[in-house]
């Protein structure tokens, strides 16, 4: 008798085994973007909102090149949906009021569970046959370790004791990210945080401990530190300008703080969506901390600046669409031809670095505008919008400047007037009579 041939399945088992593993860990990457952009708003330390674009944007690219290796492979799949088993977990870890308690979930449990997923790849592997993924995993672990490093001294694991356990629960009930451990059941009294209420954006974003208001812009040099007019005002001081546009940068916060809304309310869409949104928020805070970081080398008291809440506190109220619509079409690209009179003027300085952070500001926000041309449809298409992008942008415009009536100067000076930093503050700062 002659043996029946072996099926193709059998033949490729051993990369099928491989291709499934990897398939878990994109999609255990794809949601930690989707759910760990909600600390962002959520939490108020710049240095630390930073941090955490950074890791979405690492963590986007372990994912794309996940995708990317496993799309070689038989049994990755075709698809990019998140399993529910993934998804479940991971709704579950933003469910915390408190943001620090939702970080320590992330950071205290679900990451290590990730590193140790990516460590037990490397030991069910072959050393060779599977090198290309090797090499990858290689450098997500070494990835993983830094951000653990990274993020330990803001982590408060002994102020979060009930809810990392009732997290680890959780993915103990799966047997680990890979199933790589044995499955323990869900306790008999194990409620599911997720099922009992629906997580919301809050109505504003955390800057703590710094002092706020609703805009740092106005046209009065004894109200903010950012006066319109001078901006472009050929008589304008150069440091006065230089100085103004440090601020503007670090108020870049505003759109990390409201780009990163957007991700938890877009769960289909594409990856690559994501992908490149987790850019844009990355450079966003790169541009922030481009102002962050300068300002105390110029004089300036990081506590006498007043963060301004007004962009989210208007824009949260608004679809994703047209969140992301705003920030593309209306407020990165309105904002070139001013950018680009403020940079001739600081060139008078002969400031290098003023002069290096703001052309890579502006490069990054071509880009982006770049990616609102590219996605901006497409995200329509996922909140049921069927105009046209033309008339969906004129008509988003129309309904920002109505809730900004309702929603926006609602957040008074934390400061007073002699106290907080103003353009007449600068004015003295630079020694401008």
């Amino acid at each position: 008798m002659v043996a029946p041939a072996p099926s193709s399945s059998g033949r490729m088992a051993a990369v099928q085994d491989m291709a499934r593993l990897q398939r878990v860990l994109f999609e255990a990457e794809r949601d930690f973007i989707r759910t760990a952009s909600t600390l962002i708003y959520r939490v108020g330390d710049p240095e630390l909102k930073y941090l955490l674009c950074q890791h979405l944007w690492e963590s986007a690219g372990h994912a794309r090149f996940l995708r990317e290796r496993g799309r070689e492979m038989s049994g990755f799949g075709n698809g990019e949906t998140t399993r529910a088993s993934v998804r479940e977990i991971y709704n579950e870890a933003v469910m915390p009021t408190d943001a620090l308690i939702a970080l320590a979930g992330f950071y205290g449990v679900l990451k290590p569970a990730l590193l140790a997923a990516y460590r037990h790849y490397l030991a069910a592997t072959h050393h060779l046959a599977d090198w290309p993924s090797r090499k990858l995993v290689e450098e997500f672990i070494a990835d993983e370790e830094r951000h653990a490093r990274e993020m330990a001294p803001y982590l408060q694991l002994e102020a979060a004791p009930t809810w990392t356990a009732h997290l680890a629960t959780a993915l103990a009930a799966h047997g680990g990210w890979l199933g790589e451990q044995s499955a323990q059941p869900l306790p008999a009294n194990f409620i599911w945080a997720s099922s009992q209420r629906t997580y919301q954006h809050p109505p504003t974003c955390n800057r703590s401990p710094y002092p706020t208001c609703s805009s740092a812009f106005s046209y009065d040099a004894a109200e903010t530190p950012i006066v319109r007019p001078w901006l472009v005002d050929p008589q304008t001081d150069a440091r006065v300008i230089r100085l103004m546009v440090y601020v503007w940068l670090m108020m870049e916060l505003d759109a990390v703080d409201y780009l990163a809304t957007i991700f938890y309310d877009t769960p289909e869409a594409p990856f690559d969506l994501h992908h490149d949104m987790a850019r844009h928020l990355w450079d966003e805070s790169r541009h922030s901390a481009f102002g962050y970081r300068q300002l105390p080398k110029l004089g300036v008291d990081l506590m006498t600046v007043e963060h301004s809440l007004d962009l989210y506190n208007i824009l949260v109220q608004m679809a994703p669409h047209e969140r992301y619509a705003m920030m593309t079409m209306e407020f990165e690209a309105g904002s070139f031809p001013t950018k680009a009179t403020v940079m001739d003027r600081i060139r008078e300085l002969n400031d290098f670095e003023a002069d290096t952070l703001l052309a890579f500001d502006r490069n990054d926000e071509q880009n982006h505008v770049r990616y609102g041309h590219h996605w901006l449809p497409q995200i329509m298409a996922l909140g049921g919008e069927t105009r046209s992008v033309e008339e969906f942008v004129k008509a988003t415009q129309a309904k920002f400047v109505e809730l900004a009536k309702v929603f926006g100067n609602r957040t008074p000076h934390s400061l007073p007037p002699e106290r907080r930093l103003t353009g007449n503050k600068i004015l003295t700062l630079v020694g401008v009579k």
